[in-house]
C-alpha cells in the first residue's frame, strides 16, 4: 500500500511561476468557452461567459452559492445543453462532438452516483470498459493504493462511508487519463490523508499536462493549488487571470496589502458595485433592478 505525500509546494510554485512569468502557451486551448449563456425559463445561470485554459493549468472556480459554478462545469461535461454560446474541450465541440469531447474528459460532481451494487474495483472496470481500455489491471491497482482503496476492492460501495465512495469517484475519473478533469467541490466526506492524497494528485496531473478546472468555497484550497481564479457573481463573470493578478485586479477595494484570497473575495462578491471602476473587469451593476434577470439557484448542487 503506498502512502500519501505532503504536497509538493516545490511542484506547486513551479506550476504558478511558470503561469505568473508568461511561459508561451500551447496554441490551442484544452477548455474554450466563448459567450456562454444558461438559461432555465425565465432563470439566467450564466450569462455571456467567456474563458479559456492552457495544458497545465489549474483554474479556481469561485463565486457565492447561485453564482453558476455547478451549470457551467456541467455544461462543460456535457450533461446539460447551453442557452447559447460555445463550449469546446480538448478541441472538440461539446455539443456538436459530444462523445469525442467526452473521451477526453473526467467530471467528479458534488454528489458522485456511484453504483450500489458494484464493488470499489467493479466500478474501475466498469469504466474501463466505457473507455474501451486494454491491460488496466496495473493501472487499477495503482489508483486503488493510491487513494487506499486496495483494502476495500471486494467492497460494494453502498457499505463505504461518503469519504470512501469519493475517494471511488476520483479514482475513476483517473483511470482513463483524461486531457481535461472537472472538480466540484472534490474535499467532500475526505479526511486529512485524503485530502493531502487529492491535493498531490491534482499537482501531478497539472505537471503532467491536464488541463484541471476546480470548484470550491474552500478559497485557501483554491490559494493553495491553482494557477488561475475564475470568479463567478450572479451568473457573471467578475474576474479571470492569474491567482498573483487578482490581488492587483482588487487593489482599489478597501483591502489591506496582505488581504487573504478571503477576503478579496468576499469584498469582490459583496459589493460588486464596486467593480465598476476596476480596468479589465466585467461590470456587474449597470442594470437597474427592473432590467437585471434573477439568478437560477439550481437544486442539483449549484454552488
Amino acid at each position: 500500500m503506498s502512502s500519501s505525500l505532503s504536497v509538493d509546494q516545490n511542484s506547486v510554485a513551479t506550476l504558478k511561476t511558470t503561469e505568473q512569468e508568461g511561459a508561451p502557451p500551447s496554441t490551442t486551448p484544452l477548455v474554450k468557452v466563448e459567450n456562454f449563456s444558461k438559461a432555465y425559463r425565465d432563470l439566467i445561470a450564466v450569462h455571456r461567459l467567456n474563458f479559456e485554459i492552457q495544458a497545465g493549468e489549474i483554474l479556481g472556480l469561485v463565486g457565492p452559492n447561485g453564482a453558476g459554478k455547478t451549470t457551467t462545469l456541467r455544461t462543460l461535461a456535457g450533461i446539460i445543453p447551453p442557452t447559447s454560446g460555445n463550449l469546446w474541450v480538448a478541441g472538440h465541440d461539446i455539443s456538436a462532438e459530444p462523445v469525442a469531447a467526452k473521451q477526453k474528459l473526467a467530471y467528479v460532481p458534488v454528489d458522485p452516483h456511484l453504483f450500489d451494487a458494484l464493488t470499489v474495483r467493479e466500478h474501475l472496470e466498469f469504466m474501463a470498459s466505457i473507455y474501451q481500455l486494454k491491460n488496466v489491471e496495473d493501472d487499477i491497482d495503482r489508483l486503488l493504493e493510491q487513494f487506499d482503496l486496495y483494502e476495500k476492492r471486494q467492497a460494494v460501495v453502498q457499505e463505504l462511508s461518503r469519504g470512501m465512495q469519493q475517494k471511488v469517484a476520483i479514482a475513476c475519473a483517473y483511470l482513463h487519463s483524461p486531457k481535461v478533469i472537472f472538480f466540484d467541490e472534490p474535499l467532500t466526506g475526505l479526511d486529512p490523508r485524503g485530502i493531502r492524497t487529492l491535493k498531490d494528485s491534482i499537482v501531478r496531473q497539472a505537471e503532467e499536462g491536464t488541463a484541471v478546472i476546480l470548484s470550491s468555497h474552500l478559497l485557501n484550497l483554491v490559494e493553495d493549488l491553482c494557477t488561475s481564479l475564475l470568479i463567478l457573481h450572479q451568473g457573471k463573470r467578475l474576474f479571470f487571470g492569474s491567482i498573483r493578478e487578482v490581488r492587483q485586479a482588487f487593489k482599489h477595494l478597501p483591502l489591506s496589502d496582505d488581504a487573504t484570497l478571503e477576503e478579496v473575495f468576499l469584498h469582490a462578491t459583496e459589493h460588486p458595485e464596486l467593480l465598476n471602476e476596476l480596468k479589465g473587469l466585467e461590470e456587474v451593476a449597470q442594470q437597474t433592478s427592473a432590467e437585471s434577470l434573477p439568478t437560477h439557484e439550481s437544486s442539483e448542487g449549484e454552488g
